[in-house]
């Protein structure tokens, strides 16, 4: 335990936010601080092969220390926390035996994390949490995975664990999207592999969202006021009106399970010019893909209305639901199954309400299904984490190695 909260508690010191509007890789300096940190780390662990690329990509193979040759597994975690809160001075909290009441995470600025508002913190009742203290995001997500794969390592070094090949890849810019974008295959060359991403324990993950990233920037015309009638054209109200076409019903907080969803992430401008930023999130594709001509449709009723290029839209997609790609190797999600469950953890197979490196990996034609940190409420105030769920997770990354030798061996 003193092992992986040490570890824990060293990543998070350091502010890894990713920035999606920097045009670097890593997007942040405090990205590639870490991943020095990790390289220094694994290699004193007894790890030889480690390599940090300038891009601040972290690579290291673990050898196989059996003679029959059996598939090589990956782990991978990323570096980065996201943009959604700041994760710079975090002030951890470390609550042994936690007494299943209201924890008062700042007292000053009346937050509480409340087994009312979240009742899975009963769940935890006697077990020692860590959680923020209210004013940064934690960084489970995911430094709780780092530090997972790197004790679940140092646990199968010093224990002589028989494996096959292990490849470990920690990425930069997973929050905006850019998480395996510039990874290296030769390096990471793993037959399949598991993101250390997830949630609560037992969370076990091949479905993702279809996902697209929307800038819409809206043109006005600013006439003074007292002189403005038939004139002006406020950019606000345009950019209101784009938003009040969008169902209600079809919002994140409406929505729950294989619901898609229009999420307004940010929206900032005043008369002139305003811009909005949206996320459209869809497990199914044919509705996914229904969802952006849907807001096509309504920004060409705008330009109609207002004039030709009133409103205009940047739509990206970012990753597609990996599903088919892991279903078709389903041995996949059987080791990590199988792993848990001899680990005494039930396992829950849910869609995953966002998006991992493993999408993009398994369309890369390396599938790659997503396990449990233990984190429970990322990318906010109230995000927490149970020490007992973290050791679970090394517990399984171990399982999973030793599951892959001997089915093969």
């Amino acid at each position: 335990m003193n092992s992986i909260v040490d570890r824990f508690l060293k990543y998070i010191a350091i502010d890894t936010m990713s920035n999606e509007n920097s045009k670097n890789s890593p997007s942040t300096t405090g990205q590639l601080d870490l991943a020095k940190s990790l390289k220094y780390e694994l290699e004193s662990i007894g790890i030889t092969d480690v390599y940090l690329d300038e891009k601040g990509y972290v690579y290291a193979t673990i050898p196989s220390n059996i003679e029959k040759n059996v598939p090589v597994v990956g782990f991978l975690s990323h570096l980065d926390t996201s943009p959604d809160m700041s994760g710079k001075e975090i002030k951890p909290k470390v609550l042994k035996n936690y007494n299943g009441r209201d924890i008062i995470l700042n007292e000053e600025l009346n937050i509480v994390l409340s087994n009312k508002e979240f009742p899975e913190l009963l769940n935890y009742k006697n077990q020692t949490l860590i959680t923020t203290d209210g004013t940064t995001l934690l960084g489970a997500d995911d430094k709780a995975g780092i530090a997972e794969i790197i004790t679940a390592c140092e646990y199968i070094i010093k224990n002589n664990i028989k494996h096959g090949e292990i490849k470990i890849a920690f990425t930069p810019d997973e929050e905006i999207g850019k998480g395996v974008d510039l990874i290296d295959f030769k390096r990471f060359n793993a037959d399949f592999a598991y993101t250390i991403d997830g949630g609560e324990i037992g969370s076990l993950e091949y479905e993702t969202f279809n996902a697209a990233n929307i800038t819409v920037i809206v043109k006005g015309k600013n006439i003074h006021p007292g002189y403005a009638k038939n004139k002006m054209k406020n950019s606000i109200l345009i950019a209101y009106e784009l938003q009040s076409m969008l169902p209600d019903m079809e919002r994140p907080e409406n929505t729950e399970g294989y619901e898609g969803y229009f999420h307004l992430n940010s929206i900032n401008g005043n008369v002139e010019e305003t811009k909005l930023y949206y996320l459209i999130r869809d497990h199914d594709r044919d509705s996914f893909e229904e969802r952006k001509k849907k807001l096509k449709k309504y920004i060409k009723f705008l330009n109609d209305k207002y004039g030709k290029n009133t409103v205009k839209a940047n739509i990206k997609d970012v990753y597609y639901n990996m599903k088919d790609k892991i279903l078709s190797r389903k041995y996949v999600i059987e080791y990590a199954k199988q792993s848990m469950k001899e680990c005494n953890i039930n396992p829950k197979i849910l869609p995953i309400r966002g998006g991992t490196d493993g999408a993009k990996l398994s369309y890369k034609g390396l599938p790659c299904p997503n396990i449990f940190t233990g984190g429970h409420n990322a990318h906010g105030k109230y995000e927490y984490i149970p020490v007992e769920s973290m050791i679970k997770a090394v517990e399984v990354i171990v399982k999973i190695v030793e599951l892959v030798s001997e089915k093969n061996n």
